[in-house]
């Protein structure tokens, strides 16, 4: 591996491997919302399984990161976060409630979880310092092209075998469940056949709490804006979710399943095509500069939805340019989070300072998602969305003073 070229063998096998990982997990994501609805399940409960699911791997990545700084075996970890992310989709195949599909998603988000701090410090470590911002940019381009890619078979399927349910209406999206395990298992097998392992040295000294407590003062403020945002930074199937709902009046379910299905590809296009341009212009000008433009992208995508379901609009063109917003800002935000904390944080424990952004982040949308989905159903969708903008709104401010 030639660390010193941005588009090494790491960086390409990490992004093959996020793009099956991804296309297995937008898939399901895809088709979750419109499945749960058939089968009666409400959006509080959509927020919650969200929410619970983030907050379980949260919890994982806080520790992955400090198992992988002290022992090493960075590959091994993460390749076994891939398979447990793979298979769960599957669960969601065999669910008559709620239950099931809560413990798949738990299942996967521990997978996911597990492996991303893991991943990114690996991601790290692989390049040099000052094009660190284009192999983030790449490798989530190259994640989020499973992002296009899985969504398109999954409103393929729906469509293809729609006619064929047979009375249950649940049918096409219980097979559209199995079909993410190829993909899944791939993953697995791409980032064990085509990732290096990158030069770790194993830290059987190091403790937790005392790493923690000696951090950087400039990443611990880093992370109260990343925080303070994530309380309004929801999990995406609430988006799809709201364009459903906007549409079903107007289109039926299905259709209107469907057509919110198309919105959140063109949003994943947008996140893809956005992602490099995003970390390689954060090279040139500071990541936080371009970090605050991106947190403002996001007010106004949540400001758009409030206005959305306060007007009862259901007009296509803008419902597509607010999933066009959620694409640059989502970019920008998985980008530059990870690169910034790649700056300010030395290789040694650059993995549990990965796993602590992403527990705030988890954190974050554990609340998000939650309260978005209770606040939606015991209030409004327009206060609903108006919270999210408003928690994003302080946390874009925080992002400004750094």
């Amino acid at each position: 591996m030639n660390k010193r070229s941005w588009l090494n063998r790491n960086v390409i096998g990490m992004s093959v491997t996020s793009f099956l990982s991804d296309a297995s997990h937008e898939m399901a994501t895809t088709v979750l919302p419109g499945f749960l609805a058939v089968i009666g399940v409400p959006a509080s409960l959509l927020g919650l399984i969200e929410g619970v699911a983030d907050a379980a791997s949260s919890f994982v990545k806080l520790w992955a990161g400090w198992i992988a700084d002290r022992w090493g075996h960075h590959k091994l970890l993460t390749t076994a976060g891939y398979f447990l992310a793979g298979i769960s989709q599957a669960v969601f195949a065999f669910a008559a409630g709620w239950p099931l599909v809560f413990v798949g998603r738990t299942i996967g988000w521990l997978g996911r979880g597990f492996k991303g701090p893991i991943r990114d410090a690996m991601l790290a470590d692989s390049v040099e310092p000052q094009v660190r911002g284009k192999a983030f940019g790449f490798h989530r381009a190259g994640d989020t092209l499973g992002g296009i890619v899985g969504p398109i078979i999954g409103v393929w399927l729906l469509s293809l075998w729609h006619d064929t349910a047979l009375g249950d209406a649940s049918q096409p999206f219980r097979r559209i469940f199995l079909v993410t395990l190829i993909p899944g298992v791939l993953a697995a097998v791409a980032f064990a056949v085509m990732v290096a392992r990158t030069r770790q040295t194993a830290n059987h000294e190091l403790r937790f709490w005392p790493t923690f407590r000696n951090l950087p003062k400039s990443f611990r403020r880093f992370l109260v804006a990343v925080g303070v945002f994530g309380m309004g930074d929801f999990a995406p199937t609430l988006l799809i979710l709201a364009a459903t709902t906007l549409l079903t009046p107007q289109f039926g379910v299905v259709h209107a399943a469907q057509l919110a299905g198309i919105m959140y590809i063109v949003r994943n296009v947008v996140y893809a095509a956005m992602s490099f341009p995003i970390g390689a212009l954060s090279d040139r000008i500071g990541r936080k500069h371009v970090l605050f433009v991106g947190y403002l992208l996001a007010v106004l995508t949540m400001a758009g939805f409030a206005v959305a379901f306060a007007l009862h609009w259901s007009n296509l063109p803008f419902l597509f340019l607010l999933f066009i917003l959620a694409g640059c800002f989502i970019a920008a935000e998985d980008t530059l989070e990870s690169a910034v904390t790649a700056d300010l944080i030395p290789s040694g424990t650059r993995g549990i300072s990965m796993g602590i952004l992403g527990t705030v982040n988890g954190i974050g949308d554990f609340g998000a998602s939650f309260l978005v989905g209770l606040i939606w159903t015991t209030v409004s969708p327009v206060a609903a969305f108006t919270y999210a903008g408003l928690a994003m709104l302080a946390g874009t401010i925080i992002v400004s003073t750094l």
